[in-house]
């Protein structure tokens, strides 16, 4: 069967307007379309493909399991999902671990758990979660009320309750809204979405010494700053502070939906059997994907080329503004950057990111201005310099349309 773009527009719900352009095969950092066209890229899925495209190890994993075993529900346990809990809680503050699809489901578990929590240790009057403006946390209707960015949420009817929203890194006013009947915080130590903001590390001490002071658990958001993003297998080993639950999932799998959410065993049995479940959950096809993404992510040669494949972005992001003066400032940490544009050219990320299309580069925006990059972690420096010159005329093109 033939199919184009335009097969979209017939049969897909229009809540997504992809490019025109439609992808067919990939190899690392490079994607080639329908017609043969190449593209260099550095948006990852939005921070997903975190080996690139057709990983050995990913593809080895996914064909060996998928001639063992594809499915079962969770009356049974499987080898995969063993394997990759007993390496998740090796390698993290975390004694357990429960496995959702993506990340918007890890952050409603973790959301249930909590209150779950609250509720079975201090009563029902626990139950307000604080979160950040500008925060993100998947598109479920808890999530997406959690989530500090009204506009997803508004004109679906009456949101769930209890929620309450702060500015992130203003430590003064989330002093003023916590309390003893908040049961937890939900935070991303970097944002994503938002506009690729980086925490200030006292500001997050002051979250955790304040949650402990009220008993209320914090619940750091990983979906998109995990598994080796930032340099570090998990951002917060890099902020001196440890979460009571963690969530998980884009670059978890590589490409392959799964997400998770880690804590103690002492929460974790706030959620016993029967309170809360997924279908796919522990899926033993996925499972077998991220244990081999894992394997390969949490290794000095890969976290420790993270920081200098970062410190390559900025360089070539600042020869390209000292030619062109449109970014105010390079935001974010390893291989989740942003570039905030100026005054000048205010609002209009989306503008860079068509341009950088019609140049054969695949890169993101996170709000309207900031232009984002979220590529694979072992991208390669030719690969890294020949987007950038690309992007450089996507600029170009821009400031002299």
């Amino acid at each position: 069967m033939n199919v184009t773009r335009a097969t979209f527009d017939e049969v897909m719900v229009p809540n997504y307007n992809p490019a025109n352009m439609v992808p067919v095969r990939g190899e690392g950092s490079r994607v080639w379309d329908q017609d043969g066209a190449e593209y260099i890229d550095f948006a990852g899925g939005i921070a997903v493909n975190v080996l690139g495209h057709s990983h050995p190890a990913l593809v080895k994993a996914l064909t060996e399991q998928g001639s063992k075993l594809w499915h079962l529900s969770n009356v049974f346990t499987n080898e995969p999902a063993l394997r990759l809990a007993k390496k998740l809680t090796e390698a993290t503050f975390a004694e357990r671990v429960y496995f959702a699809n993506s990340g918007a489901e890890s952050n409603e578990a973790a959301l249930k758990l909590a209150r779950r929590y609250a509720l079975e240790k201090f009563g029902e009057e626990k139950n307000e979660i604080i979160a950040f403006n500008k925060g993100f946390h998947g598109r479920t209707f808890f999530t997406v009320t959690v989530g500090g960015q009204a506009a997803y949420s508004d004109g679906f009817g009456p949101k769930p309750g209890a929620v309450v929203h702060c500015d992130y890194n203003d430590l003064a006013a989330f002093e003023k809204l916590i309390s003893d009947k908040t049961c937890a915080v939900m935070m991303e130590p970097l944002q994503g979405e938002g506009g690729i903001i980086s925490p200030d590390p006292d500001f997050v001490k002051g979250v955790r010494e304040l949650c402990d002071k009220h008993n209320a658990l914090l619940i750091f958001d990983e979906v998109q700053s995990g598994v080796g993003r930032t340099g570090k297998l998990y951002a917060y080993m890099g902020l001196d502070v440890t979460p009571d639950i963690l969530t998980t999932a884009k670059s978890l799998g590589g490409g392959f939906p799964i997400g998770a959410m880690l804590t103690t065993a002492e929460i974790a049995a706030h959620l016993k059997a029967g309170t809360h479940g997924s279908t796919y959950g522990g899926n033993p096809l996925a499972c077998a994907v991220a244990e081999a993404a894992l394997d390969v992510v949490n290794t000095p040669e890969v976290l420790n080329g993270v920081i200098e494949k970062e410190n390559l972005f900025r360089e070539l992001l600042g020869e390209i503004n000292t030619k062109y003066n449109v970014f105010e400032e390079i935001r974010g940490q390893g291989l989740l950057l942003g570039a905030a544009l100026n005054k000048d050219y205010e609002g209009r990320a989306r503008d860079f990111l068509v341009a950088s299309a019609n140049e054969k580069l695949m890169c993101l925006v996170a709000g309207a201005n900031v232009v984002r990059f979220a590529p694979s972690l072992i991208i390669s420096e030719e690969e890294i310099r020949d987007g950038m010159a690309r992007f450089e005329r996507a600029v170009a093109s821009v400031v002299n349309a």
